[in-house]
């Protein structure tokens, strides 16, 4: 199977979160994966709908996957009235797309009409995170940061980010900040955030222990034993460690630790 299939929302890796709307940052692999393309299936914009009506339509047609719909849309709202969070939305419906260069152009284009916009900072990150331009990627989550420090998935973007140019410490600095705003940015994002394509089974495994040892920090050991079970699936090397991280203190007396441990997970092949 090919490495881009295993596909881990924030769940399994953090992936871009794209902003509105922001995207989570994907783990990226060292090969090229493309979208099919898109055949428009909706109605014309209507020339007597509002650019208010265009806009929700176009974010409509977002939800439903339909992006080339939602970006003929969101256009026609652009020409009736030009803002920042259009392009923004044009830009993400093209990033869904796989078209790198078109989003990133969107984006910059909303920030020249709005240079205080966080979400457009965060999604010229993800953009660069899936070209594999992790120092970019991190320059532009740290600006978008700089203007909404408060950003649970802006946080786990950039941990994502350190995470890909193994600098784990900063990373789990980012993620630990991340599940202090938002105890839930994980899951949240994996029902909303862009798909991660981890370079390595091994980072997936790491990624996972990296995890369970946060949520061991924060005490919640439902989660921990979770992302640890992830870890030894996916064939984490030093799983031996959580018997002397002092993180694990309380989880390695809870009972379901010790049947976990038990167990031997059988790691998954790829």
């Amino acid at each position: 199977m090919p490495r881009w299939v295993w596909i881990l929302c924030f769940g399994l890796f953090a992936l871009p979160a794209l902003a509105q709307g922001s995207f989570p940052a994907v783990p990226a692999s060292d090969e090229t994966a493309t979208a099919p393309p898109q055949l428009l299936r909706a109605a014309p914009p209507s020339a007597s709908a509002s650019a208010q009506e265009l806009e929700a339509r176009g974010d409509e047609l977002r939800g439903e996957n339909s992006f080339a719909d939602a970006i003929d849309y969101y256009h026609a709202a652009l020409a009736k009235s030009d803002s920042a969070v259009l392009h923004n939305k044009i830009g993400m419906a093209q990033l869904k797309m796989l078209h790198l260069d078109k989003a990133q152009k969107e984006f910059e284009r909303a920030l020249k009409r709005d240079p205080f916009y966080a979400e457009a900072y965060n999604n010229l990150g993800v953009a660069s995170y899936m070209q594999n331009d992790y120092k970019k990627a991190i320059r532009r989550y740290q600006k978008a940061l700089a203007l909404k420090e408060s950003s649970a998935s802006f946080h786990s973007n950039l941990g994502t980010a350190y995470f890909a140019r193994k600098q784990y410490d900063k990373a789990s600095s980012e993620y630990l900040r991340a599940l202090e705003l938002d105890a839930d940015v994980f899951e949240r994002q994996a029902s909303t955030g862009v798909s991660a394509h981890m370079v390595s089974r091994g980072d997936r495994a790491r990624f996972s222990y990296v995890i369970a040892k946060i949520y061991a920090k924060n005490g919640n050991a439902e989660r921990c034993l979770l992302y640890l079970r992830k870890a030894m699936e996916a064939g984490y090397a030093g799983i031996s460690d959580v018997y002397k991280d002092e993180e694990f203190t309380q989880v390695r007396k809870d009972p379901r630790f010790t049947e976990l441990m038990a167990s031997k997970p059988v790691a998954v092949s790829n």
